[in-house]
């Protein structure tokens, strides 16, 4: 194929991604997600192709920037660093012309810039040293062992068996296996060592003859090789003035030793066409299928990654494990040490060996020194974000926000990454929310996993096709219609995913492994956990359920949804009315309900309000159309609707009226915002709760319910203020309470929250 025919060909399948991003129209919606992901194989298989494309996707972002299309910017710009990654042969005017668009966009809003910054600085280290962004990818993908760059990534596939069919589940796993089986650890050696020279030498590289010998080459000789790779790049990299012609020559060496003292070192003219080696793929990350059948699986599977070996004490107590000698109760709690005097070092007893002449400058400082009461630990400043980390500088991204991910150790590294990826609707999610909040109050008890350990959860919405109404689907599906309109890019790339799926599993498994078959939804899966690094924060809210007011509460969480309705049985102790009611008297409950109400200047303003009603629904996730009405006596609150950190309650509330038939009963909804909510029943009537639209997460016989904002696990502590009041010259100690900070849930997407 000519050139010209190349680029008219790409220029095409550029142009179908962006009609699928500027239109919502229902015949394109069968075809999402395929032109991306075809865009991507056109490349793979011819990566001639790559400077063609490159080149192409330069030139609309920069007409996209122009026209100030900014839905488009994210899409492209993450769709060419994809090809950048993988790419040998780009020149350096292209990389210099990418790199100028993304500090551009460094004066665009969040999440422009954030995007932009991350691409920037893996452009900037790719033109310094060819060939890094593949080496460290596959490196930290597939567990490759190096000294020299440690850092391990791994993909946790969960699925929960009771929400997806098992030909679903069978699918997906063999997929994944039979990719895997060709990525074995010597296949992705080879691959990073002839990437890297290919990338490094250029046309002086016989890109045949380094294929024919690293495939020759036994386990011993190949590992020599991608050793010597690694630290010619590392080194290279760790290098102040980066020096690209020694960085070069350290290659060349290494390419004459591996083709033998008569590899040229001249301009090579090509391989022939029988000659030619196949091109260098990319290979999908690790990934391990998981079925979600344990509360503790989440925390015992990252436990199994950090510590490997640490599968024989798991079983027998979760509390005892001690990661590599690291122990809570001595190095990371706060001290506290009981003392029997004032606290002021002269009043101490000075012993045999401590006498102090009477004018020494230690005997007068003595008298203006305290003895320290509480041990505190003392945090380097840069250990504060929790993105900081130890090791090579480099591509090794920076996850979560400030203390998203928990304070990080002195001395200790975040090599690992665990990136979770839940499949399934918002009950699926409902059960994630709880491991997370397991696995935080867990944390503060075992310090353990956090300081070594950067986690990261995606979600991918697959609905079992068991589900009778479309209504139904629609509601089980409601945190991916945010995700959706949130970022267009997760709408168009992994919205759209479901069906394919669904797809996947009706097909007859292919037994024949002689033939080359591209996995689309494993393309999509690896295509989202590489790229969707920017997060949407989701918040959880906590319950508490009251089935008798003289006991405890039984509190748990939720995510998407809490559902409550009024049980048609009556209390027992309830006695027995000897007038008979009529059926519509009989309907719903008297509710008690006391909540503060959401305003645009975040003051309280708390509401109490009794009514009869026949239920009740809090969500999390407005809806693209929600409308805040309010109570007949409460105004109503304007709030935006992508804000999904309040509660958008709605109130099935039974109104009598009397007219000249007599009295009449209807069924009137009424909305409102809050971030907190006390319901009580007044007349007895017992209540329902469903959490997260879960029929395994329902709680009967419940009389009175708190909902509010999930605090973080140690979020509790109090604090001491000390206050001057100037009116008066004195001084007085208050005690306050620290605002507890909430507990936020973030699950990746590529953009975050567009608004």
């Amino acid at each position: 194929m000519e050139t010209s025919d190349v680029e008219l060909d790409l220029q095409r399948s550029v142009k179908a991604v962006l009609r699928e991003l500027s239109t919502q129209a229902p015949a394109l919606q069968s075809n999402q997600g395929m032109w991306r992901w075809s865009l991507h194989k056109k490349v793979e298989r011819d990566p001639g192709k790559s400077p063609v494309l490159v080149r192409i996707l330069l030139r609309e972002l920069e007409k996209a920037e122009s026209e100030d299309l900014r839905h488009v910017i994210i899409p492209l710009l993450q769709t060419l660093m994809y090809v950048l990654t993988k790419a040998i042969g780009i020149t350096e005017e292209l990389y210099q012309r990418t790199y100028a668009f993304c500090t551009r966009l460094l004066t665009l809003p969040v999440p422009y810039c954030t995007v932009a910054l991350d691409c920037a600085i893996r452009l900037k280290m790719e033109t310094a040293v060819p060939g890094m962004l593949y080496q460290r990818t596959v490196i930290a993908e597939q567990n490759l062992m190096s000294e020299l760059y440690p850092y391990q990534e791994r993909v946790f596939l969960f699925v929960d068996p009771e929400l997806v069919s098992a030909s679903v589940c069978s699918a997906l796993l063999l997929e994944i296996q039979a990719a895997q089986e060709q990525q074995t650890p010597e296949a992705c050696m080879r691959y990073v060592v002839a990437h890297t020279l290919q990338a490094a030498l250029g046309d002086a590289c016989h890109a045949g003859a380094v294929h024919r010998k690293l495939q020759a080459s036994s386990r011993h000789v190949l590992e020599h090789y991608f050793h010597a790779v690694v630290a010619a790049v590392e080194q290279a990299a760790s290098e102040p003035s980066q020096s690209r012609v020694r960085h070069l020559e350290r290659l060349e060496e290494i390419y004459c030793s591996l083709l033998g003292p008569g590899a040229a070192r001249g301009r090579c003219d090509g391989d022939s066409l029988q000659d030619r080696p196949p091109s260098i793929p990319l290979p999908s990350p690790y990934i391990t299928f998981h079925l979600w059948t344990d509360q503790e699986q989440l925390w015992k599977e990252l436990v199994l990654f950090l510590c490997p070996h640490s599968h024989l004490r798991l079983s027998a107590d979760l509390e005892a494990l001690d990661l590599q000698g690291l122990r809570p109760d001595q190095d990371l709690a706060r001290v506290s040490v009981l003392s029997t005097d004032s606290g002021i070092e002269r009043d101490l007893s000075l012993g045999g060996d401590e006498f102090l002449a009477p004018s020494s400058p230690e005997t007068e400082r003595a008298g203006l020194q305290r003895k320290g009461g509480i041990k505190k630990r003392i945090w380097p400043p840069d250990f504060s974000m929790p993105g900081s980390w130890d090791g090579p500088p480099g591509l090794h991204r920076r996850t979560g926000r400030p203390g998203g991910d928990g304070e990080l150790l002195p001395g200790v590294s975040r090599v690992h990454t665990a990136r979770v990826l839940v499949l399934g609707d918002d009950r699926m999610l409902g059960r994630l929310a709880q491991a997370y909040h397991r696995l935080r109050k867990r944390e503060t008890q075992k310090f353990c996993l956090t300081p070594r350990l950067s986690l990261q959860l995606y979600y991918i919405p697959v609905l079992a096709l068991k589900e009778p109404a479309v209504s139904w689907q629609l509601e089980l599906r409601e945190l991916a219609t945010f995700l959706g309109r949130a970022d267009p890019w997760y709408q168009n790339t992994v919205n759209t995913l479901c069906p394919a799926i669904h797809k996947l599993a009706e097909m007859p498994p292919c037994l024949d492994t002689s033939r080359t078959v591209d996995p689309f939804i494993l393309d999509v899966i690896t295509y989202y956990v590489r790229m969707g690094t920017q997060p949407i924060y989701f918040q959880i809210y906590r319950v508490k359920i009251f089935s008798d007011l003289s006991q405890d509460s039984t509190d748990d969480i939720f995510l998407t949804e809490l559902k409550m309705k009024v049980q048609d049985s009556r209390s027992p102790k309830e006695g027995s009315s000897p007038r008979r009611r009529g059926a519509a008297e009989g309907l719903g409950a008297e509710l008690s309900i006391r909540y503060q109400k959401a305003l645009l200047s975040h003051r309280p303003q708390e509401v109490a309000v009794s009514l009869k009603a026949t239920g009740l629904v809090l969500k999390a996730i407005p809806d693209s159309n929600t409308e805040v009405s309010g109570f007949p006596h409460c105004p109503p609150v304007a709030a935006p609707v992508m804000d999904h950190t309040y509660l958008n309650v709605s109130v099935m509330e039974v109104v009598k009226s009397s007219n000249l038939a007599g009295r009449s009963f209807s069924t009137v909804t009424n909305t409102f915002r809050t971030s907190n909510i006390q319901v009580q029943s007044q007349d007895q009537r017992l209540l329902t709760l469903s959490l997260d639209k879960d029929t395994r997460r329902t709680f009967r016989d419940v009389v009175r319910f708190e909902v509010d904002a999930c605090p973080e696990p140690c979020a509790g502590a109090q604090k001491s203020k000390t206050s001057w009041l100037n009116s008066h010259g004195q001084k007085e100690m208050e005690r306050t309470k620290a605002k507890p900070k909430p507990l936020l849930m973030p699950i990746n997407t590529f953009s975050g929250l567009i608004q």
